[in-house]
């Protein structure tokens, strides 16, 4: 059934192109590097959370570093029951900072992968070996 589909001209050539576009090099090469940046950014953020803020939060009086925050308006509670009628209204300030030291951390490690990169180009320039080429499309 799937053959007889694909047996037809356009459809056919859809599928060609798609198999081509999946298995060539930049698409894969794009993957790994998807795959492994997220690997990184929770790498990045285990960091920031278990060993750049704690020693953060003994610096600011003992305080958990992420529960920082300013009030804007309390909860409501109902008196009667007990249950929050309305929640809090807070800016989270400790967890922008966070999120601000996750950014830093890997736009600097971004960067020194582009230096180093740029560094091996201009090697390869003085001892006369080209750069890899990229890989061609097949089409």
């Amino acid at each position: 059934m799937m053959r007889a589909m694909l047996s037809a001209g356009p459809a056919r050539q859809w599928a060609k192109d798609f198999r081509d576009f999946a298995v060539k090099g930049n698409a894969v090469d794009m993957a790994v590097g998807v795959v492994v940046g997220a690997a990184f950014s929770k790498i990045v953020t285990s960091l920031v959370s278990d060993v750049i803020n704690p020693p953060l939060g003994v610096l600011i009086g003992g305080v958990d570093f992420k529960n920082l925050q300013v009030v804007l308006r309390k909860a409501v509670v109902d008196p009667a029951t007990g249950n929050v009628t309305q929640p809090a209204v807070s800016l989270a300030y400790g967890a922008f900072v966070s999120t601000m030291f996750d950014f830093l951390i890997v736009a600097f490690c971004l960067f020194m992968v582009v230096k180093l990169i740029a560094a091996l180009r201009r090697m390869g320039e003085h001892t006369g070996e080209t750069p890899e080429q990229p890989r061609s499309s097949g089409a």
